[in-house]
Parts: structure tokens; sequence; C-alpha cells
């Protein structure tokens, strides 16, 4: 894709950005941030000769993959050089000191790279915040790391579709990462008082704040100059459902494990099989049972006894889930191991599995922030489409009846916002043999077993190359 193909409210987001030194796009899922951003730094970058070097600052995976990946697929962009600062220090180091256009990385990380530069100055000319909402506590470290080197920073764009998820309270943070309180002042505590008034609380403790209609006016004229505000419906022909595929990479360490056990589970079968001509259908789907699950992040040993190998998709599960800015998740898993390690890794969300009808009443009533759900015993009839419009598959399945059945749960007559699902698949793993199988639209079974006849046939040849 060119230039020529950005839309137009899109190229309105590029000149927002480079005729304000310190802005925000608020914009919806859909609408093309990173692009805009993009095509603003390259603007800036190589025509007005204005920045030099541009920090971004994401979630773990998109700091790792999305930036790269949308640099790669416009022509308009492809020049400009990506440096990613992750893994051990020692690699960030490395990444640090590469030539590049563009360093990317993860918010975790934020504090690490601001107390390497004394933390009061970063050596970049612009900052851009992926998901500035996440940036929302005044308390958190990552707030207060980037407070404090703001002042050295020519140029800061944040980023989010969800600025106030909470409420407006979660703005003030923001907005001070912008313009260090010269909007809604120096100090939460001045912004409270003057915009809010105290709700429920217990003799001196106050427990919430209220805010009135006319003050939220004076909030949103007091911010608007330089924040961009756009809702996909109002700008999208959109359909009825969004299907995002959260590619994960594997670091190197992992990927090379997931390959031995991937070879030595296609041998193993090999041998049990013998001189069979065709591959029994139990057996194929043994194999792919044993490769989802590694996908997954955890096996079963003969003894049913688990083994976690990586954490990659629970820690990509945490970042949709907060990226989600408070509404409500439906999360389907495949294996038991899948809930049981979900349930501990999400607690502090208070998730509940889908069990009883309670569960489906306080769902659809918003009671419920994260529910679990097995494709197999929810998929059909339930009506959850009133509880909230984001999906996300934890594990792959080739049977195309369930992964409609399970979206249709939300994806339904009565459904008021756009569906997202979001299919975390794990790349150059047996994942990405069922994404392509979901898109042909190739029969479950027939699917399957074509994709391990093609593994079995890859480790035939290099065993008959070497022998």
């Amino acid at each position: 894709m060119t230039e020529n193909d950005l839309h137009q409210y899109q190229l309105q987001a590029v000149d927002h950005i480079i005729s304000h030194t310190h802005c925000a796009l608020f914009l919806d899922m859909g609408l093309g941030k990173t692009v805009s951003t993009l095509t603003a730094i390259n603007e800036l970058m190589f025509k007005e000769v204005e920045v030099r070097r541009v920090l971004v600052i994401a979630p773990k995976r998109v700091a790792e993959s999305v930036w790269t990946q949308e640099v790669e697929k416009w022509d308009h962009l492809k020049h400009i050089k990506v440096s990613r600062i992750i893994g051990t220090e020692r690699q960030r180091r490395e990444a640090l000191a590469k030539k590049a256009d563009i360093y990317t990385i993860g918010r975790d990380n934020v504090a690490w790279l601001c107390g390497l530069y004394g933390g009061s100055c970063l050596p970049f000319d612009m900052v851009v915040i992926d998901e500035l909402s996440s940036f929302k506590n005044p308390k958190s470290i990552r707030f207060k790391a980037l407070k404090h080197v703001q002042a050295s920073l020519s140029r800061v764009v944040g980023l989010t579709g969800t600025p106030a998820p909470n409420g407006l309270m979660d703005l003030w943070a923001q907005m001070y990462l912008l313009d260090r309180g010269e909007r809604l002042g120096k100090y939460i505590s001045h912004y409270r008082d003057n915009y809010f008034k105290p709700g429920r609380r217990n003799g001196h403790i106050v427990y919430s704040y209220d805010i009135s209609k006319e003050n939220q006016e004076r909030i949103y004229s007091k911010i608007g100059d330089i924040c961009m505000s756009m809702k996909a419906k109002d700008y999208l022909d959109l359909p009825e459902r969004i299907d995002n595929i959260v590619e994960i990479q594997m670091p190197p360490e992992i990927q090379k494990a997931y390959d031995s056990f991937e070879e030595e589970q296609v041998l193993s079968m090999i041998d049990q099989l013998g001189d069979a001509v065709e591959i029994p259908a139990v057996n194929a789907a043994a194999l792919s049972t044993k490769l989802l699950q590694f996908a997954n992040g955890a096996v079963y040993d003969e003894q049913r006894v688990v083994h976690e190998v990586h954490t990659l998709k629970i820690e990509a599960t945490k970042e949709l889930i907060e990226d989600a800015g408070g509404q409500s998740v439906l999360i389907g898993w495949t294996f038991q191991h899948d809930r049981d390690r979900l349930m501990k890794a999400l607690a502090k969300y208070k998730p509940r599995e889908l069990k009883t009808e309670k569960d489906i009443v306080d769902w659809n009533a918003g009671r419920i922030q994260v529910l679990l759900m097995h494709p197999a015993s929810g998929g059909h009839g339930l009506n959850l489409q009133a509880g909230g419009h984001r999906i996300i598959w934890f594990g792959q399945t080739y049977s195309l009846e369930l992964e409609q059945q399970f979206n249709a749960r939300l994806d339904r007559q009565g459904q008021k916002e756009v569906v997202i699902v979001n299919k975390l698949v794990c790349s150059k793993t047996v994942d990405q043999d069922v994404i392509r199988a979901q898109k042909s639209k190739t029969r479950g079974q027939d699917a399957l077993m074509e994709a391990v006849k093609a593994r079995v046939e890859k480790y035939l040849k290099k065993y008959r190359k070497t022998s």
C-alpha cells in the first residue's frame, strides 16, 4: 500500500501530529493510529528534517512486532529503520546502540530506560506513547519515570482508543505527559478539587468522585486543542465483526524448543506407525493436540502432569485486557491447563469460569470483567451479547463449527457494538496451520490431516538427505 491509500481522516490525523508538538489521537481500533503516526514521523524526519530519533513506548507485544510490521506494509514507510529495545539488558543496550530512525520499547522497561540516561532526559526528539491510557495512574512507576524526562522532549504524541475507561479522573496523568499540567493543572489533587465532588464515602474516606455534565464539558474544552478524537462508527463502514490476528513471535530459545518438540513428536509417530501407508486420524489428532498445547504454553506428560514451557500467550492476554480499558472480555480456552494458568495469572481481574445461569446473568449485567469459557461447553445457544463485545481466543481450533458458534455468543442480534475477535497465534507453529484452515474454511478433519502430512513429509525429507 502507498500513501495514496490513506483515508482523508488519516491524513487529518497526520496533519494534527505535525502541527502540534504535544498532542493525542483518541482513535478507535481500526482507524489506523499506527500508520497515521508513522506517516507523520516520515514527514517530520525526512521532509521537514525536524526529528532525528523517535522512541515508541508500547505494550510489549506491540513494541516487538506491530510497529515493524506496519513499516513493512506501506511503500512510503519501508525506508524507515526500526530497532526493537527488547530482551535482556544486554540486548536492549545493543538495540539502543544501533543506528535507526525509530526505537520501540515495552512500557514495562520505561523506568529502566529513563534511569539509564540519568532520569531527567532522553536522547530522542520525539516520543510516541502507544496506549496512552496505560499511563493513567499517577502513582505508577512508568508514569513517574516519564514525568521526569518529559521536559526534555521536543515532541510527544499519545495514542489510545480508550482515554478514560473508568471516568475522566483517568485523564489527568495522561494529559500531564503531554503538557506538564498546562490544561488540567500540575497536581491531580487540584484537578480533582476543580472538577469533581466527593461521591461515596465512609467518614473521611472518599471511595468515588462525581462530575457534573458542565464540568465534563469544561474538561473537553480545555484539552480539545491538542486532542483529536474519532469514533470508528463515524468514519468506517464497519463490518459486524473485526477479526484480529495477534501474532506472537517466539524468542529464539523458545522457538528452538518448539521445533525440537515438533520434530520429536513427528518422528515418534512415524516410528509407531511403522510401514503404515496412511496416517490414522487418531494419531494425527494426538500429534496436533501436543503441538497446540506447546503453542499455548504448557504440555501434559503421559501421567497428565503439566509442564509450563512459556508464558507468551498469558502475557499477550494481559495486554489485551489492559488495553480494553475496563471493558468486559470473553476468553476461549482449549486445555484445562490453559484455564488453570489463566485463572491464576488474571487473578486481579477476578476472572470467572462460565458454569451456571448466575454467571450468564452477571456477565450480561456487566458485573464480570473477565469470563472464561470452553468453546465446546458454551458454544451453542447462550446469549452473552449484552455483556461485552471483545473475545480472546487463547488457543486455536480446527473446528469451524466451534469457532463460529463461540464467536456467535457475542456476535449476534442485539449486540450494540462491533465485536472484536482477537486470536492469539504463535508464529512458526501449528497455530498458523489452524488459522489458514479457518480462512480457507477447510473442514476441520481435512485441514488437520493435511497439516500433519506436511509435517511428516518435512522430516522424512530431512532425514533422507542426511542418510
